[in-house]
Parts: C-alpha cells; structure tokens; sequence
C-alpha cells in the first residue's frame, strides 16, 4: 500500500475522527492490517457500536486483520466492555470495539486492548500501529484468516457480572434504565433475565431501549445537563426506586435518585467504594485526584485504602494491576473493577448500587444526603482559554503560598483546610477543568468558585 497522510484520528489511547476524512472504510482497513501486525495477533475480538457506519467500519477492520491471517471472533452489536471481557475469557491476543459512544453523528472510533484485555499506549503499541497504518508498509499477507461468530460469548459475560451482586441481599425495587437507544439494550435484556432466573425482585422499566443509530432522542451522554430530563422525568412518571442510564458503548454508567436526582460522579465513586467494602473490609480502592474528600473519608471509616491516581483510563487501569484494588472509580462515570480484568463497565455500577441500597435500607437521596452536605462540590467547571499552562502557573502563583498542602498528581491540587481544588488540562480538549470541595460549607464552594472563575477568566 501507498503512504497515507498523518492520521489525525489517533488519540492517546483510543481512535477517534470525523467520518470521511479522519476515519474511514480505507483507514480502519489499515488500522485492522497494523493492529495484527503490530501485536503478532492470530486471534482478535471484534465488536461494534449501533451507529449506522459501525459495521461497516467493523468490515473493514476485519478485512485487514484477516490479511493477516487472524481469526476474527465477531460479537457483533455489543458494548466495549463485552469486546474487554471476551478478549481475555477467549484468550485472543486482542479486541478491537467500533464505537464513537458518545461523540457526534459525524464521528465514529475503536477503543483497543491487548492480550488480558490490557490498554495499549504509545508506549506499548498505539504509536507503532498508527506509523505501520500510515506507512502501508505490511507484511506479506497470510493465508487462513477467518471470521467467527463469537456472539456465544455474552452468556459467559452476563455469569460474570452476577458474580459481582449477592442476589439473596436484594429486596423489591422498581429501577428505570434509559439504554438511550445504543448498544446496551440487548446486553441488559440478557442480564435481566439472569437477575429473574435467580429470583432477583427487582422490576425494570426499559425507555428508550431499543438500538438505533438514529438516536431519535438524541446522542446519549447522560453527563449533558440538558438530557439529564430523558431519564428524571420517566423515574419520576413511573414511581421508579432509582434510575440508571449509559452512554453509547455502556461503558459510563449514570444515577437518578427516586426524584429524579442527577447524583454527580463523585459521590458514586464513594457510594461503590462502600459497596465493596462493606463486603471486604480492608481493600484498596483507587480514585482520581479531582473531588475527593467524600471517598477518602468513607474508605477510612471503613478500614480501607485510598489510592490517588492521574485521570483516564489507562493509569487507574495500572494502579489497580499493580496495587491489587478491588474498585477504581473516576467522577468522570468510568469505573473500575479488579475482577473484571481491571476494566471499566456500565453493567457492574447498577448491580452494585441496586444491592448497596437494599442493604442499607434507605433510598439513593438519602445515601447522598449525608455526604452531599459534608463535602459540597462544584462539579466539574471547564474553562477554554489560550494558554492553559500560563493560566494554571498564574493560578499557582496566587494561591500556591497560601495553601497548606499541594499535589501534583494530575494538573494542580492545592488545599486550604475547609476547601481545595484541582486545575488540570483536558486531556482530549482544549480546556482547563476545574474542580472545588469544601467542608460542610456550600456557600465556601460558591465563593471561591467564582473567585477562581474571575482569575481564569481574566
């Protein structure tokens, strides 16, 4: 093949592009061709999103690994935790998943893993598959490259999850799950039906639940102010106990209390902390470094140990191979499990949230009652600005000699006793995100949110 242009869809970890000119028929062909290459792959996991161009992009990649002799085991319509999951109950060499989640029409991706469902990194792969993609420079091809149909895999992923909920602590329920017309539908539908199978008493109502990459309802990303209604409204309608929606590819999961309450990231990430310790006492749990003060508290009273890791994916994912964490959660809504290959999943949260509730005999509002007055956040505040690494030394410049303690894990974290916050620059955008926390002080947050918003801003 011909030497390509400099592929602009190559992000850090993952791939994502405009459709036509970013990420195409052509371009994911190369990218299946280099991928096996690259890893020295016989045998990869594919799967694929519900947008209308995923399989046929999925094709394409299927074409170029099958050049290369791989056999291709085929998911068909799934979300990328199953693609993680099969990768490493299958014992492929790796796993490709089509999917933009929640980016838009005009936009299309692949999330990649290794063998053990591990992320590949510039260091490890990412940087060699995009230079061999763009160079066309492949190998002889290879005769016995294979497509088979691996869709089979998913009852083994759906045993898999139940392992993670104790059925026997559930009590009735009704929960609303808002599949936002992606991929999640059909994976929930054979998870529920384990849940009857093993006498859960838990009634779902299913909106938006059939896949179509229309997204007659819109783009589902349900961290957006504005499609938060698409969910409270039908909890509220239908007197449901919580709500659950996802994203696209499933693998963000997010809440409703009974009321049709948004419950922000951070205090999940605190809420899972306690549902697996309440169970083991003594874990390790992992989180990032930008609201933090309600998770370290509650691993503390609960004999565990916090574990600070930079944001994305690929670090809390190290963290946790190396330190042996049961859980990893980021606000961002991307949480991490040990025993699911230290991988991100949509699924688990709900089964975990849904029993941490039985368990406590109180609703979700009232779970975060608590902590909510105890550690008011701001949510995270996105700034676009033109020199983000001046603004943050400005920052640090007026604040850093008055703070008692600062870390650096990711970006800027200064903390002044009653309030802290972190300054850190988007990985994926040309934003500055901040993030405050206070101590029992709602209007502190305010206060300084607007101190600091008038220091960026100007």
């Amino acid at each position: 093949m011909t030497r390509i242009p400099p592929l602009t869809c190559f992000k850090a970890y993952d791939i994502r592009g405009r459709l036509g000119d970013e990420l195409n028929e052509e371009i994911a062909h190369r990218i299946g061709r280099a991928f096996a290459q690259v890893l020295g792959a016989k045998r990869v996991v594919l799967g694929r999103d519900v947008r209308p161009t995923s399989e046929a992009l999925a094709g394409a990649v299927a074409r170029g690994l099958m050049e290369a002799g791989v056999e291709v085991l085929d998911l068909g319509l799934s979300g990328t935790e199953e693609t993680y999951f099969a990768v490493t109950h299958l014992e492929a060499d790796g796993g490709i998943c089509v999917t933009a989640s929640h980016n838009p029409m005009d936009y299309n991706g692949m999330k990649m893993v290794q063998r053990g469902s591990a992320p590949i990194g510039n260091a490890d792969g990412m940087a060699a598959i995009k230079a061999l993609a763009e160079s066309g420079a492949f190998a002889a091809g290879i005769a016995g490259g294979k497509v088979t149909d691996a869709s089979g895999t998913r009852a083994a992923y759906v045993a898999r999850l139940m392992e993670f909920v104790d059925v026997g602590a559930l009590k009735p329920m009704k929960v609303l799950v808002n599949a936002g017309h992606g991929a999640a539908g059909p994976t929930f539908d054979a998870l529920a039906d384990a849940l009857t199978q093993a006498g859960a008493p838990i009634e779902f109502v299913r909106v938006y639940h059939a896949p179509d990459g229309s997204f007659p309802a819109g783009i589902p990303n349900p961290l957006l102010d504005e499609n938060q209604p698409l969910t409270a409204d039908p909890v509220r309608a239908n007197g449901a106990d919580m709500g659950v929606a996802w994203d696209g590819d499933f693998d963000r999961c997010f809440f409703f209390d009974h009321e049709g309450g948004f419950v922000p990231g951070e205090y999940v990430v605190s809420l899972l902390a306690e549902a697996f310790l309440v169970k083991e006492p003594g874990q390790k749990i992992v989180h990032d470094p930008r609201v933090i003060w309600a998770t370290q508290e509650i691993v503390a009273d609960l004999g565990g140990q916090a574990i600070q890791s930079k944001c994305g994916h690929s670090f809390i994912k190290q963290v946790m191979r190396d330190t042996g964490a049961v859980y990893g959660g980021e606000m961002s809504a991307h949480h991490y499990f040990r025993d699911f290959m230290a991988c991100d999943s949509g699924m688990i949260p709900m089964l975990l949230m849904i029993e941490l509730v039985c368990r406590k005999g109180q609703s979700l509002k009232e779970l975060l009652a608590e902590r909510r007055a105890a550690y008011p956040s701001s949510g995270e505040v996105n700034f676009r600005v033109a020199d983000q690494k001046a603004v943050i030394a400005a920052i640090e410049g007026e604040y850093g000699p008055k703070a008692q303690a600062r870390d650096e894990t990711d970006g800027l974290s200064l903390s002044f006793g009653e309030w802290r916050f972190n300054l850190r620059a988007s990985n994926t955008e040309p934003l500055l995100r901040l993030n405050i926390e206070a101590r029992g002080k709602p209007g502190l947050v305010a206060e300084k949110l607007a101190e600091l918003t008038a220091l960026i801003e100007g």
